[in-house]
């Protein structure tokens, strides 16, 4: 099994730091038509049926039914800590060549 070395978990730590800053500057995330009906013809929701029958008889322009997700608040905090301790422990560990 490989070991994972300093650069490495600097970078996931980097990785999982901008994640979460990201988390925490959006609020909702809308989903497209297309993946609203993907998600819903694979998780047995009634969705797929409504948008797919809604598809047939709606004008063009009408919007179709559309997903929201509004993540949890702790997300964001516990992915920026995660990353924060990996950052600080890539810092304390020996460089890869030592």
């Amino acid at each position: 099994m490989m070991e994972i070395s300093r650069n490495q978990y600097f970078l996931i730590g980097l990785v999982l730091l901008m994640l979460g800053a990201q988390f925490r500057f959006i609020d909702t995330v809308e989903l497209t038509p297309e993946f609203t009906q993907f998600l819903a013809e694979r998780t047995g929701q009634p969705v797929a049926a409504v948008s797919a029958a809604r598809s047939l008889v709606q004008p063009f322009g009408t919007p179709a039914v559309k997903k929201s997700i509004r993540p949890p608040d702790w997300l964001g905090w516990s992915l920026a800590s995660i990353g924060a301790v990996l950052v600080l422990h890539s810092w304390a560990m020996k460089k890869p060549g030592a």
